[in-house]
């Protein structure tokens, strides 16, 4: 039970690595569902349904929100998360540590339907990236706790990349122009 723990939490760093250096939204979308339905997994090994409850709910979002982004789709999967949170709270009794998960998962919710650039979803997912480090090292997860490091350290990098490209591009339009 313990390798398993460990594979699926390795399955999911590596494959959301993969996911924040799409170019598009779709492919991030698509690569990150795999990474979240794997993280989902590790989270539910480790007795945390919060994050792996919020993270399967994650996973079949991101799927839908490849060919769907309407404000039902965007309202069906904000009350998805409402529900299972009350249901945690009240029916099963977890710890308000349950409330960083789901405001996370909220965020993600927000962005993947909503945001249509990958770049405004990276902006956006730093918040829900940082909250999910923070429940991460609340349950003791060193690979959520990777997970999500790497995932803004990916984010960082890429918007930083993206920044440079943008200031070369301007450059060059400026050299032309000026030496017209």
């Amino acid at each position: 039970m313990d390798y398993a723990v460990h594979i699926f939490g390795a399955l999911a760093l590596i494959i959301n690595f993969i996911g924040y250096r799409q170019e598009t939204v779709n492919g991030y979308r698509l690569v990150s569902a795999f990474a979240l339905a794997c993280l989902s997994i590790h989270f539910f090994m480790l007795g945390a349904s919060a994050a792996g409850i919020g993270l399967a709910i994650g996973a079949v979002r991101n799927i839908v929100a490849i060919r769907y982004q309407s404000v039902s789709v965007l309202l069906v999967f904000v009350l998805l998360n409402i529900v299972f949170c009350l249901w945690e709270w009240f029916v099963l009794q977890n710890s308000v540590v349950l409330f960083i998960a789901y405001t996370a998962s909220l965020v993600f919710t927000v962005g993947s339907i909503v945001l249509k650039s990958a770049q405004a979803i990276r902006r956006w997912f730093i918040l829900a990236e940082s909250l999910m480090l923070i429940y991460s090292i609340l349950v003791l997860s060193p690979f959520g706790m990777l997970f999500n490091i790497s995932n803004l350290i990916s984010i960082f990098l890429k918007l930083r990349s993206e920044k440079k490209l943008a200031a070369a591009a301007e450059l060059g339009v400026s050299e032309r122009t000026a030496t017209k």
